[in-house]
């Protein structure tokens, strides 16, 4: 198969499986957008073994083997894989950002949840932030205080995201708003989940996700506007996007439950549109401040990794012991279904 062809199952991916980045990838300069869209088709495929897969344990312990055959220089013969074998060839992508990537996919599969608002920082780190980290690898950017800012945008994003699928993650037994929310707020938990209402409580805990999510944003803004000139109207884009989402939100009384924020093409465009303006204005804007703000502390193994000029493979303990557990648990379902068929026998 040839690199074009495996290319355009790349974007053929994107432009089915997230609207939001085939938006806003139309901004980025070629030498940009195509290895950005092999990564999002990746981490699109990655996300969607998981989440839709029968057996999401099996999911992640596949993934990884993909991901060693790729780095290896061997793909499996799909064209994502393949696309995604010569990407992190082409950029010499540091193994442990894909590899915190499939420990957050590994975290979904034991069904984990947060007891903070500092754990959800975390998961989206693995989940979201990476992916903020690896796009700078792509446009060049390596320097501690832009990678720390790109990966704000990511935190801020899966936020977003977080607050718009409450109702959606309920349906499937799932709870990524923190614990200690519910606790302060007088709710249980697994009531929630049999029971999934657009409570006082829940559109509270909602618009304080989002609250944070625009601290965040604003926290990244300097970084964008920092990017190399012709990827910020692209990067702006993705921002001021996402950012929209959350406007949505709000507009629908924070209800994810009954719900879900979606927003037009007619509006994508006016984003696409004061896109562009706000990177023609970053030109003369001065630097501000904010953008030399140390990372925050669930994003500083990302800043790090992402900021070395020689990158060695070593899988983190943390990843270790995730894909640990998920082994164990794999050989025992094997071994009770094993059991099964014995005594069927």
């Amino acid at each position: 198969m040839s690199a074009e062809l495996d290319m355009e199952a790349c974007r053929a991916a994107i432009r089915t499986g997230s609207l939001s980045f085939h938006a806003a990838s139309k901004l980025l300069p070629a030498h940009v957008r195509d290895p950005a869209l092999v990564l999002y088709a990746f981490c699109r495929l990655a996300d969607d073994a998981v989440d839709e897969g029968q057996d999401p344990v099996n999911a992640v312990l596949h993934l990884q083997d993909r991901l060693d055959s790729a780095y290896a220089g061997k793909p499996h013969n799909a064209p994502i894989d393949r696309a995604f074998a010569r990407m992190i060839q082409t950029h010499e992508m540091p193994r442990a950002l894909p590899d915190a990537l499939l420990e957050g996919l590994a975290w979904d599969a034991e069904g984990r949840r947060f007891d903070t608002l500092s754990g959800v920082l975390d998961y989206s780190a693995r989940v979201a932030a990476v992916v903020g980290a690896m796009m700078c690898v792509l446009m060049g950017v390596r320097d501690r205080h832009r990678l720390a800012r790109a990966c704000d945008l990511g935190l801020a994003m899966q936020l977003t995201n977080i607050a718009r699928d409450v109702g959606e993650d309920a349906k499937l037994g799932r709870i990524y708003l923190p614990l200690d929310w519910f606790a302060d707020a007088g709710l249980d938990p697994a009531a929630f989940l049999r029971a999934p209402a657009a409570s006082p409580e829940i559109r509270a805990m909602t618009a304080r996700l989002l609250r944070e999510a625009d601290r965040l944003y604003h926290r990244s803004e300097p970084g964008i506007a920092a990017l190399p000139l012709t990827c910020r109207p692209g990067i702006f884009a993705a921002r001021t996007i996402y950012g929209g989402i959350g406007g949505v939100i709000r507009a629908q009384g924070c209800d994810s439950i009954t719900q879900r924020a979606m927003t037009g093409k007619a509006r994508k465009i006016g984003w696409l549109a004061t896109s562009g303006l706000r990177a023609a204005f970053s030109v003369v804007q001065p630097t501000m401040a904010t953008l030399y703000g140390k990372p925050c502390p669930e994003v500083a193994f990302l800043v790090e990794t992402a900021a070395r000029d020689h990158d060695k493979f070593s899988r983190s303990d943390t990843l270790i012991n995730a894909l640990s557990r998920l082994r164990e648990q794999d050989m025992a379902r094997r071994d009770r279904q094993l059991g099964l068929d014995r005594r069927s026998a």
